[in-house]
This record gives C-alpha cells, sequence and structure tokens, in this order.
C-alpha cells in the first residue's frame, strides 16, 4: 500500500537547499497546473470518480485539494514575507475533500484557479530576494517553523506526489 499512497516517495526536505535546486522547484510549481490538466483531460465522469487507491480520494477530490491545498500554501508564504513568524492555521483537508464545492464543482474550475494560483506564486517566488528564503512561519500542529526555502520544496514535492497519484491509476487501470 504504500506505493499507492507515496508513488514519488515521502516529503524529504533537503538538509541544504541551493539557488539552483530552488530554480526546479519553482519550475514544478510553475508547470504542475499544465501536468495535472494533462492528466485528466481525456477522463470521464466515472474514470474522475474513482479512487486514485482503496480507501483514497476519487481523483476529482485530489484536483480540487490541490487547489484548495495550494491555496493556503500560497497564503502562508505571503504571510511570512509580511509578518514574523506568523502561525499559521492548520485545516482539515480530509473534510474539506468531502464539502460541497468538491462534490458539485467539476474539475475544471479547480485546474483554472490552480493555473492563475502558480502564475501569482511563481511571481512572488521569482522576486524573492536571498534573504527571504530564511523567512519562517510556525505550523502549531507540527509545533515547528518552516523556512521558506522547505516551504518551496514541500509544495513542489505535493504537486508532483498527487500528479502522480492520477498517473499511476491510469497505468494500472490502462487508461490513456
Amino acid at each position: 500500500m504504500e506505493d499507492l499512497r507515496y508513488p514519488i516517495g515521502r516529503f524529504e526536505a533537503p538538509a541544504v537547499i541551493t539557488a539552483d535546486m530552488r530554480k526546479r522547484f519553482i519550475n514544478d510549481i510553475r508547470y504542475l497546473p499544465s501536468l495535472v490538466e494533462l492528466a485528466i483531460q481525456n477522463l470521464d465522469a466515472h474514470q474522475l470518480q474513482t479512487p486514485y487507491r482503496p480507501g483514497g480520494w476519487t481523483v476529482a477530490q485530489v484536483v480540487h485539494h490541490l487547489a484548495d491545498s495550494h491555496m493556503n500554501g500560497f497564503i502562508r508564504l505571503k504571510l511570512a514575507l509580511t509578518e514574523d513568524n506568523p502561525t499559521i492555521k492548520p485545516y482539515q483537508e480530509a473534510s474539506w475533500a468531502e464539502l460541497a464545492d468538491v462534490q458539485h464543482t467539476p474539475v475544471n474550475v479547480s485546474i483554472t484557479l490552480l493555473h492563475a494560483l502558480h502564475t501569482r506564486w511563481v511571481a512572488i517566488y521569482e522576486h524573492m530576494e536571498a534573504r527571504d528564503w530564511d523567512l519562517t512561519f510556525f505550523h502549531p500542529e507540527n509545533h515547528a517553523s518552516y523556512t521558506l526555502s522547505k516551504h518551496l520544496a514541500n509544495y513542489a514535492w505535493h504537486g508532483l506526489h498527487h500528479h502522480a497519484h492520477i498517473e499511476r491509476l491510469k497505468e494500472r487501470e490502462g487508461w490513456k
């Protein structure tokens, strides 16, 4: 079951994040909306309602979750850039995946949202000063502060992690 839950492995923050690594992570953020859009473009309604693993979210829930999660990530970035180690607000992602907007909104709405959101996210990342990457926010559930470098690495991984959920499901099911 581990491979189905973590098809690209669990997130492990690099001990040191270089400028070249940040460029790669920024590109992961930049291109994720297009990757997800391409991954789902030929899926029908039944396929979009198929869980990516037993007991897991449906493809549609994964797409909507990416929008929800990345909106939170974007806000966390902005808070860290404008406040001193702000405490962020955790959210119950599993509960969010069950709300009416996820159940009754077409996935293309969240794809459009991801395109717009990631364009703004990349604009901030590409114009940050070197010292900004060491700014932090505090996560109360984890009792830890995170630098914006690690935050970037985490969200780059997060997008690719969920993209892989969709692609691996398509491979297992023989969907084109």
